[in-house]
């Protein structure tokens, strides 16, 4: 589990396909691998990986299978790059954000971008099977990020960022057209879910 409240920026040190499986190296800052395991997770761009080495650090290895290449901005990923990171959340830590399972729901677009003083503003679509999971109000995670959503429409929304979250993430250089790992809230997605299953009995009870 995680909490959607990223912990900062990692950079790609090497990528690696063979047989459909990605071996993803990133560099995490050293204040950040204390105590991690193998088998340890951590969340890459809001996906939950799994630590597979640890005799280099700071440089973390994942294997990433072929599923989860199709359905997140991870394949897209070249030597560099700057990602977002979250280690897994402890009993006891601060839930600041929303509860993240990071398990990746899909792709976001990002159709505009507004910049003022104080914030940006940037619009992003999503896939239209998700729109009964969106609400002005809800969460989302985006790329990791725990986000409030506002202006929903279907399957369109916006988020605001404020300066402390462009400066620890990577969003500060997302553009238009731009894809990012997008997560429903998990428990909107069980609340509807279930009582989409149920309607049907209820109403034969009425």
């Amino acid at each position: 589990m995680f909490t959607g409240i990223v912990q900062g920026k990692a950079v790609v040190n090497s990528v690696n396909v063979n047989n459909g499986i990605m071996r993803l190296v990133v560099k995490l800052p050293t204040d950040s691998i204390l105590g991690l395991q193998v088998g340890a997770s951590v969340a890459i761009n809001g996906c939950c990986l799994t630590v597979v080495d640890t005799s280099d650090f700071p440089n973390v290895p994942f294997d990433v299978i072929d599923e989860t290449l199709n359905i997140t901005n991870l394949g897209n990923v070249k030597v560099g790059d700057e990602v977002n990171f979250e280690r897994s959340a402890k009993v006891g830590d601060e839930i600041g954000g929303h509860t993240v399972s990071g398990h990746v729901s899909g792709l976001a677009i990002i159709s505009d971008i507004q910049t003022n003083q104080d914030n940006i503003r940037m619009r992003f679509n999503v896939d239209v099977k998700f729109a009964q999971y969106i609400f002005n109000k809800g969460f989302a995670a985006l790329d990791g990020c725990s986000l409030t959503l506002c202006d929903v429409i279907d399957n369109q929304f916006s988020v605001s960022f404020i300066p402390e979250t462009l400066q620890s993430t990577i969003f500060s250089n997302r553009f238009i057209g731009k894809q990012v790992n997008f997560e429903v809230d998990p428990t909107t997605q069980s609340t509807v879910d279930t009582i989409k299953r149920l309607m049907p009995q209820m109403l034969k009870v009425v």
